[in-house]
């Protein structure tokens, strides 16, 4: 039975005519048989039928309008093991990117809590939308990052996703948020960071840059509360690396135009674009400062009180008139050790030195915390300090700096667990 008819389609008349035409003049010319002919017939006949009838059935069907096809240059990414997901699959995870599924929002994107079909939790990453080049730049460096290094405290990748106009990383979802969530932002009835937890969480997220910065050589370059998530534990896991940059073992430094959040750029970092990983170290003790005191490293609040909106010239001012009490977070309602307390301000005012070689590596921090050349190093400073005024780099430097257009801000913001 002819499914189309010549009314309806002249040409399908015209191509089963000239397949007629062929067939027939195998016969007479003995190519063929007549009973191979007419096996021919009928087989070309029921592929053609059935092209027809899958065709019929797809132009009836109701279309999906998400595509997850591959986008040129995929091959450009090395991606290795990492689970490949549908963009359909996240959407379903994540409710469709639902403004209440936003649990990070940042100037290269936003993060979405999500529910995996199997019941798992995990955290979305969806970059800006459209395929620019920072975009592509960051979803590149965060792949091959986290692939590179791979330790208890850095945040391992589950998977990713890959479409012409997306790109998005998928995380384990961190239950208990980020040091800086926990810290400001507590929910309801979410226990106050102890201060043991706090000890712990600075450990963790030191053993973590360490390694970065050795195994290969990465410097982070975005290293803040906001960025040190929290496991159903509370250990520390260093996350974000959308601005990390691989360096060549010969390299001292690389040199960007300037990135990152107030109150965590290192002083040469902002003078010069040139950033290490002493530029990291110096994030990491403002970090420290916020563990200890529970404020922000840039408020301006603080200019009410107390004349500055740097936390860490803030410390630096109480420590001078010995007001070590003030320091600590009221929250922990004293339930902390002073020698603790000390402990953490001393590492933390080593890391943040204004000259870049006089701050200590990472190794040498965990080294500290293990008991080890934190007395020494913190005399060494002692003794420097005394000789010389040190000049605080946030005076001259931040309000130059946040009017330059070599200085692209962050702008994160984070509501709850990631």
């Amino acid at each position: 039975m002819c499914l189309v008819s010549h009314q309806q389609n002249p040409s399908f008349v015209h191509s089963n005519n000239k397949c007629l035409i062929i067939v027939y003049a195998a016969v007479t010319s003995g190519s063929i048989s007549v009973t191979q002919a007419l096996a021919y017939g009928v087989g070309g006949g029921a592929l053609f039928g059935l092209a027809v009838a899958l065709a019929w059935w797809w132009l009836r069907k109701p279309q999906d309008h998400i595509f997850d096809m591959p986008a040129e240059g995929d091959t450009a990414v090395h991606l290795g093991k990492l689970k490949r997901y549908s963009l359909h699959e996240l959407q379903v995870a994540t409710g469709n990117f639902s403004n209440r599924n936003i649990i990070g929002n940042g100037g290269s994107g936003k993060v979405y809590k999500g529910h995996l079909a199997d019941g798992s939790l995990v955290a979305v990453k969806r970059l800006r939308k459209g395929r620019t080049q920072g975009t592509e730049l960051q979803f590149q460096t965060e792949v091959e990052v986290i692939r590179m290094a791979v330790h208890r405290n850095l945040l391992r990748l589950k998977g990713f996703c890959m479409t012409p106009t997306e790109r998005l990383l998928v995380y384990p979802y961190m239950v208990n948020g980020s040091v800086a969530s926990h810290l400001r932002d507590r929910r309801g009835a979410q226990a106050v960071l102890t201060w043991p937890t706090r000890s712990r969480i600075a450990l963790g997220a030191a053993r973590g840059l360490a390694y970065l910065h050795e195994h290969p050589k990465i410097i982070h370059r975005g290293v803040k509360a906001a960025n040190i998530l929290l496991d159903d534990e509370f250990e520390a896991v260093v996350g974000d690396f959308g601005l990390a940059k691989l360096m060549e073992d010969k390299d001292t430094h690389v040199t960007t135009a300037v990135r990152g959040t107030i109150g965590y750029i290192a002083p040469e970092y902002l003078s010069t674009g040139r950033s290490s990983e002493k530029t990291d170290v110096f994030g990491y003790g403002v970090m420290l400062l916020e563990l200890v005191t529970g404020q922000r490293a840039y408020d301006l609040a603080r200019l009410e009180k107390d004349n500055e909106v740097m936390l860490l010239d803030w410390v630096k001012g109480l420590l001078k008139d010995n007001k070590l009490e003030t320091l600590v977070d009221a929250d922990l309602e004293g339930n902390y050790v002073n020698e603790g307390v000390e402990k953490l301000i001393q590492i933390a005012l080593l890391c943040t030195q204004a000259a870049p070689m006089d701050r200590p590596t990472m190794s040498e921090v965990v080294r500290m915390f293990e008991g080890e050349g934190l007395t020494d190093r913190w005399e060494e400073w002692q003794q420097r300090r005394l000789s010389h005024q040190e000049f605080s780099h946030s005076h001259i430097q931040y309000p130059y700096f946040i009017n330059s257009s070599s200085y692209i801000p962050s702008n994160d913001h984070l509501s709850g667990p990631r």
